[in-house]
C-alpha cells in the first residue's frame, strides 16, 4: 500500500514538473520541422495580422490542452499499451505546439497568459476520464480530436490565401488530428453521450473566446 502511494506521489511530482515546463518554457526540439517554414512572409493588413495572431494563440493553447489531456489519461490508463499510445500522441502534439509557437513568434505576438489554467483543467479532465476505463478515455480522444478538427477548418477558412505559412501549419495539424481520432476509434474508443459532448464544446467556446483576446 505504501509503495503504491509512494509511486503515485512520485508520478504526480513528475507531472507537476512537466506542467511547469510546458507552460513556462517555449516549445523546442520538434521531431518534425514546421511545414513551409521557409516560405516567404505574406503581406498582411493590421486587421488580418491581429486576427491570425488570435487564431494561432487559440491553436497554441489547444495544443497545451491536448498534451495535458493525454498525460492525464496516461497517468491512470488501465493498460500499458494504452498508456504508451497516449504518451506517443502527446509527443506528436508537441510538434504542433512548437509550430504554433514559432508562427506566433514570426508574427511578433504572444501566447495566452491563461495557459496554466487550461492545462490544469485539461489534465484533470483526462485523469478523470481514465478512471472510467480505457474505452471511455479513448472516447474523449475521439471527441476532442473531432472538435479540434472542426475549429481548425474554421480557422483555415479565415486565413488569407496569401498566408502560406499559417495555412500549411493548420492543414498539417488538421490531418494529424484526424489520424489521432481514427487511432483512438480503432483502439476501441466509445462514442460519448451527447450531454458530455455539449459540455466539452461549451468549455471549448469559452476557451477560444478568452484566449483569442489574452
Amino acid at each position: 500500500m505504501r509503495n503504491n502511494q509512494f509511486n503515485l506521489a512520485s508520478q504526480l511530482l513528475n507531472e507537476f514538473d512537466r506542467f511547469l515546463k510546458i507552460v513556462s518554457i517555449p516549445a523546442h526540439s520538434p521531431t518534425q520541422a514546421t511545414p513551409q517554414s521557409d516560405a516567404a512572409e505574406a503581406e498582411l493588413t493590421s486587421d488580418q495580422k491581429k486576427n491570425i495572431n488570435g487564431l494561432m494563440r487559440i491553436n497554441h493553447t489547444g495544443e497545451i490542452c491536448a498534451q495535458a489531456l493525454y498525460f492525464g489519461q496516461a497517468l491512470f490508463a488501465k493498460d500499458v499499451k494504452t498508456k504508451n499510445h497516449l504518451i506517443h500522441a502527446a509527443d506528436e502534439e508537441h510538434n504542433h505546439l512548437y509550430w504554433c509557437q514559432e508562427r506566433l513568434n514570426d508574427l511578433e505576438s504572444h501566447t495566452s497568459v491563461l495557459n496554466p489554467v487550461w492545462y490544469i483543467g485539461s489534465f484533470v479532465l483526462g485523469a478523470s476520464a481514465a478512471l472510467f476505463g480505457d474505452k471511455i478515455s479513448f472516447g474523449f480522444v475521439i471527441e476532442v480530436e473531432k472538435q479540434v478538427e472542426n475549429h481548425l477548418q474554421e480557422h483555415i477558412d479565415q486565413i488569407p490565401v496569401v498566408d502560406i505559412k499559417t495555412h500549411a501549419i493548420l492543414s498539417q495539424m488538421k490531418a494529424d488530428e484526424i489520424r489521432h481520432g481514427e487511432m483512438a476509434k480503432h483502439a476501441g474508443g466509445l462514442d460519448l453521450p451527447q450531454p458530455i459532448k455539449s459540455v466539452m464544446e461549451g468549455m471549448s467556446k469559452i476557451m477560444k473566446f478568452l484566449v483569442y483576446r489574452i
